[in-house]
């Protein structure tokens, strides 16, 4: 059960560590010290809820088809070796330095509906919260569930470190170097991962 609580954890981690518009929203949102504990809280909740649906659905589909745990494996490891590339091609590029606007504070009910937008309407969470963190959770059975509660624990240990250790991160990140190192480090890991997993 360790292994699988280690893995659900450090997977969905990187999962979600790769730079994209909601961690974006989320440390603007950190940086401005605005609505922080509502945010994080939507964001970790949308996660959960995801990661349950791919472990519990990605069960019961494993089940009436033997042989597609080992189809979703390799997927998942082509996904990870092609996502790890994509964030090396985004360090090769550059980073992106991020700056609070100084406007006033924005309605609560406006913010948190820029936030589910950003979680819900973003295809590439379905494919890391239902289809690769549940197909991966199957390799870990009868440990599925431990491997999705560390998963979605990382969620919000992420979240709520991004959002509310934003203050202490602000003069690290309006220097592109510190994006350029956080991709590298997350496209090392998702690479590291896809190793695991094809030669488990």
């Amino acid at each position: 059960m360790l292994e699988a609580v280690v893995a659900g954890y450090l997977t969905s981690l990187s999962l979600i560590l790769a730079i994209g518009a909601q961690n974006a929203f989320v440390l603007r949102q950190g940086l401005r010290r605005e609505h922080v504990g509502a945010v994080v809280a939507v964001c970790a909740a949308s996660d959960a809820l995801l990661i349950g649906a791919g472990v519990a659905g990605f069960g019961a589909a494993s089940e009436a088809l033997p042989g597609l745990a080992e189809l979703a494996r390799w997927a998942g490891v082509g996904f990870l070796v092609v996502y790890g590339g994509l964030r090396f091609l985004a360090a090769r590029k550059g980073g992106e330095a991020l700056r609070p606007a100084p406007d006033a504070q924005a309605p609560l009910r406006r913010v948190l509906a820029i936030c589910l937008f950003l979680t819900w309407a973003n295809p590439h969470v379905y494919l890391d919260t239902v289809v690769l963190l549940g197909s991966i959770s199957a390799q870990y059975a009868p440990h599925g569930v431990a491997f999705g509660l560390a998963a979605a624990a990382a969620s919000f240990s992420f979240f709520a470190a991004l959002g509310f250790g934003a203050r202490l991160l602000a003069p690290v990140f309006a220097s592109p170097r510190a994006w350029v190192a956080l991709e590298i480090g997350v496209g090392l890991t998702m690479w590291i991962i896809a190793a695991g997993l094809a030669f488990s």
